[in-house]
């Protein structure tokens, strides 16, 4: 199992990084996210899905399951998700300002509009 994991945490990071690098401004915005659920199945996979009780005292069990990768990645989802949210903002301010999502013109229509205000 861990081993399928590993090869979709592979694609999912390829994909991701391939989404990065391109021109296009809401590919870069889906290719972090991306990334970041990569992310989230690599540290699943590492910690190891262990079976136990909860991990509470008092109990008399003798195995617990392990509650700190589980918190690391709800506390990753929720800074994926405002980051995506900031992102997604940004790009379409961007494109009003601009009207454009590629990175090159971009870059062009940027440097027009600070010689234009000097």
């Amino acid at each position: 199992m861990e081993i399928i994991v590993a090869v979709i945490v592979g694609v999912l990071f390829a994909v991701g990084i391939y989404l990065i690098l391109t021109q296009d401004l809401l590919r870069i915005v889906l290719g972090t996210s991306l990334l970041t659920h990569a992310v989230h199945l690599l540290l699943m996979a590492m910690s190891m899905l262990k079976t136990g009780a909860a991990p509470l005292l008092g109990r008399g069990q003798e195995e617990f399951v392990d509650p700190l990768p589980q918190a690391l990645i709800l506390t990753s989802i929720v800074i994926n998700f405002g980051i995506t949210a900031f992102f997604l903002v940004l790009s379409y301010r961007a494109y009003q300002k601009l009207d454009t999502t590629d990175m090159d013109r971009m870059r062009s229509e940027s440097s027009k509009h600070r010689g234009r205000r000097r």
